[in-house]
């Protein structure tokens, strides 16, 4: 780059740090800005605009970085405002003018429950690991709910806030992770009459029960890797708005939910525990109702739900670029 350039490069610094009083970023974080015919400079995103202000001749390109592009954690921290104001606004969305209002969440999983338990559990007598058949379907749906609605929210979440992606720059990253916070508020409450039904079933309380955030943990994980995938791809091609219910509706199925474990034949069961929805099912269902663990199966479970979070990671920072065009 000339030796102009680099002297207007630098006044900009120098200018955006007195007017703004912000420190000038790491360059290992910064945009990369390619200029035609020259070499390639590394400058800020304010800069980059001053830059464009100064030299009007000039195009300024900002692209991402090549290679792993690894979610900037401080960024998303500074915006942790948005995020509450986003959780909140969902919330007041969906419960605003309902007439039932926020008992919905405490419904949905209690008529699933009183369901299955009137034609799986009296009926057809589905096992229920010892334990009363309505407290074992609730204790699987309570967690089946939060995820289910979690990832059908945040797999729609960029394109039905375009209006935001369009008009200001955040992290991207903020939509679908308000989408499950939102979900996850919704869980907290449902796990309230879980407990008061444990209660009422005399079930006793054991330490099990401070095991609980492990598979929450894992869930979250999941959720995230699967929230950032999906609203990333679903930008692009929107069949996966079409195709997430029916996906639901198959992995409910799919996972020990409404029946054991025990069900499935042995020799399948290392092929069952691929889904880590039955690692995280049984080890939640185990903390709460005080049962054995199955630990194999939520090692399996923590283990892809990290590398499909690591995979998402990486396909979101790079689509991220586009959202704007695309919405």
């Amino acid at each position: 780059m000339s030796t102009a350039v680099e002297a207007n490069k630098v006044s900009c610094r120098s200018t955006l740090q007195n007017l703004m009083s912000v420190s000038t970023p790491e360059p290992s974080s910064l945009p990369q800005v390619n200029s035609p015919g020259k070499s390639t400079a590394v400058i800020g995103v304010d800069e980059a605009a001053a830059l464009s202000s100064l030299l009007p001749h000039r195009r300024v390109v900002i692209e991402p970085r090549k290679g792993w592009n690894p979610v900037d954690f401080r960024e998303l921290w500074q915006y942790r405002e948005l995020l509450y104001f986003l959780i909140w606004k969902d919330l007041k969305v969906r419960y605003k003018q309902a007439v039932f209002g926020i008992a919905w969440v405490v419904m949905q999983p209690l008529v699933l429950t009183v369901t299955f338990t009137l034609f799986l559990g009296k009926l057809a007598r589905v096992p229920s690991s010892g334990g009363p058949y309505a407290l074992f379907a609730l204790s699987g749906l309570v967690i089946w709910t939060f995820f289910s609605g979690a990832l059908t929210s945040s797999s729609i979440s960029l394109t039905s806030n375009a209006h935001l992606i369009t008009k200001v720059y955040f992290p991207r990253a903020i939509i679908p992770l308000a989408a499950i916070g939102a979900r996850f508020i919704d869980f907290i409450i449902s796990f309230i009459i879980l407990v008061a039904l444990v209660i009422y079933y005399q079930i006793p309380i054991t330490r099990s029960i401070l095991l609980l955030p492990v598979p929450l943990a894992v869930a979250l994980l999941l959720l995230t890797g699967l929230g950032l995938l999906l609203s990333a791809i679903n930008v692009k091609y929107r069949d996966i708005g079409v195709a997430i219910p029916l996906l639901i509706q198959v992995w409910m199925f799919l996972s020990p939910i409404i029946y054991p474990v025990s069900l499935v034949p042995a020799r399948y069961r290392i092929y069952y525990a691929l889904n880590p929805l039955v690692g995280i099912i049984e080890s939640f269902r185990a903390a709460v109702l005080s049962q054995a663990w199955d630990g194999p199966a939520l090692a399996i479970a923590s283990a892809i739900s990290l590398l499909i979070l690591i995979i998402s990671v990486s396909v979101f920072r790079r689509m991220e670029a586009v959202f704007a065009d695309n919405v």
